[in-house]
């Protein structure tokens, strides 16, 4: 039996036309894609709101990774980064994306629309999904993990 991975994808508006892009590419590599919105680059849309769905997709495991693009990709990582369980990061290459797997365990990969161009995008989601997480940084990981404890509660 083939499983077959799913990636959450999110955009605001300034993100939408590379989250296409990826969305399309990454169809085309047999993964399956869940498209949490926005649905055009036209109307102004929050980053946080497509960033925290992202998020919450991956922790949930309604998807094993995600995927969230706004205008720098700044923004929207900081919002998915609030739902504890996240690791989100910012990528603006192949060695960040690949590093940003292997030395952090990234589940979601954010990235600027404005900011990083076609091939090197697809070329760092590739080296993203490629990089294996390295055990010899478990420990750092689950160092976050107890940040993520710490300060889940409400009211903080």
């Amino acid at each position: 039996m083939v499983v077959i991975m799913r990636i959450a994808m999110g955009s605001d508006h300034a993100g939408y036309d590379l989250k296409t892009l990826l969305k399309t590419t990454l169809i085309g590599w047999g993964y399956d894609v869940l498209d949490l919105g926005t649905t055009s680059a036209d109307e102004p849309v929050d980053y946080p709101d497509f960033g925290a769905a992202v998020g919450r997709a991956v922790v949930s495991g309604e998807a094993e990774l995600g995927v969230a693009c706004c205008g720098s990709g700044i923004g929207i990582a900081i919002a998915a980064n609030k739902v504890p369980g996240v690791r989100a990061a910012v990528v603006h290459d192949v060695t960040s994306g690949h590093l940003s797997r292997e030395h952090n365990h990234a589940n979601v990969l954010c990235m600027g629309g404005r900011l990083t161009g076609s091939v090197v995008a697809i070329e760092a989601v590739e080296a993203w999904l490629n990089a294996t997480p390295q055990v010899r940084h478990e420990g750092r990981i689950e160092k976050l993990r107890k940040l993520d404890v710490e300060f889940s509660h409400e009211g903080r």
